[in-house]
């Protein structure tokens, strides 16, 4: 490592190494909570996160439905914390999602669930925390410690475990395919030119991201980065809904990131830049395939559900430098803890 790099740089490449970590060592645990669905064929899954690990959930979400067609739904930390609410998840299966661990909502909130007769899974990198210590499976995220206040490979080590549950419980070879190739394809993401779309995103003042299905949730995780590092405002939305109320505010030279994998959305994703570009938005598209705008070009791991966590590595580093070009510190953002504990 070098020691001028910030911990966030250098904590975001250690991210090939971290998820090759777990999809080896978390095998046992993939394959204890695929035999848990088939026994228990819950009709809805639950989830619970704050912050970046939310945005993990998400992609989980879109990911799980995709492939297994069983619902997914958020339940708010704040329903059983501060409103103290009864859960009635029967048969249900509830997957809790955070770095630390130790936020009381969450586990507050997997204390309900567990009352209310549904499974308890905790997605966790500390795996001594509270909320591992009171969960029926521990799903560890071996990313080691994380001291940059922005998330990085501990949020990649999220999406990749939850992935892996997907694929065991799916029985998706095509996507298990693609989490064996994940972690080459998260190298060879080095040295990507990044240069264009910092200078789009060091000029902005008011920026979009957005994307469809998983990639909607890196465009969620990637607004959060901005914000949180450069002090940049970004709002995330689905490249659907961005057709709708929020083109309003798209005037020319108005910057838009999108991450557009090759999967059944991209037709309907270059359809809706090439419109956004007549009314003069500068796009920043993030794809294996050919994008007009600015491209990023990414290394793909064969499969475009996959592929949005192999284009937000490339954003990490791209965020990180637009930060410490406007003279920011990415490790230390003002107002901001490492770990955030709510109520």
């Amino acid at each position: 490592m070098n020691d001028n790099q910030s911990l966030m740089l250098q904590e975001a490449g250690q991210s090939p190494e971290v998820v090759a970590t777990l999809l080896e060592k978390e095998k046992p645990v993939f394959a204890e909570i695929a035999r848990l669905f088939s026994s228990a064929r819950p009709s809805v899954v639950t989830t619970a996160a704050r912050g970046s690990s939310d945005h993990a959930a998400t992609f989980f979400k879109y990911l799980f439905e995709i492939t297994c067609g069983v619902p997914v739904a958020s339940v708010g930390p704040s329903i059983a914390s501060v409103y103290g609410a009864a859960l009635h998840l029967e048969g249900g299966v509830h997957f809790t999602v955070s770095q630390s661990g130790a936020s009381p909502d969450i586990v507050a909130l997997q204390d309900a669930a567990k009352k209310g007769g549904a499974t308890t899974i905790a997605v966790v990198n500390v795996t001594d925390s509270p909320l591992a210590k009171q969960a029926d499976i521990v799903l560890g995220l071996n990313a080691g410690a994380e001291k940059s206040v922005a998330a990085t490979k501990s949020f990649m080590a999220s999406v990749a475990a939850l992935a892996g549950v997907t694929a065991a419980i799916g029985g998706a070879s095509d996507l298990q395919a693609a989490l064996d190739k994940l972690p080459e394809a998260l190298s060879a993401t080095a040295g990507i030119d990044t240069a264009a779309a910092e200078e789009v995103l060091f000029n902005a003042t008011s920026l979009y991201t957005a994307g469809r299905g998983p990639a909607f949730a890196i465009a969620l995780e990637a607004a959060l980065k901005a914000k949180e590092t450069s002090g940049l405002h970004a709002e995330a939305f689905s490249l659907a809904e961005l057709m709708h109320g929020p083109m309003r505010l798209v005037q020319p030279g108005f910057p838009i990131v999108a991450f557009a994998p090759d999967d059944a959305a991209f037709a309907n994703n270059v359809q809706a830049l090439e419109r956004l570009q007549k009314l003069g938005a500068t796009t920043v598209g993030f794809s294996a395939q050919p994008l007009s705008g600015v491209h990023l070009r990414v290394p793909t791991t064969g499969n475009g559900l996959v592929d949005p966590l192999v284009s937000l590595l490339v954003y990490y580093r791209l965020i990180e430098s637009v930060t410490r070009r406007k003279g920011f510190d990415p490790d230390k953002p003002a107002n901001l803890l490492k770990v955030t504990e709510t109520v």
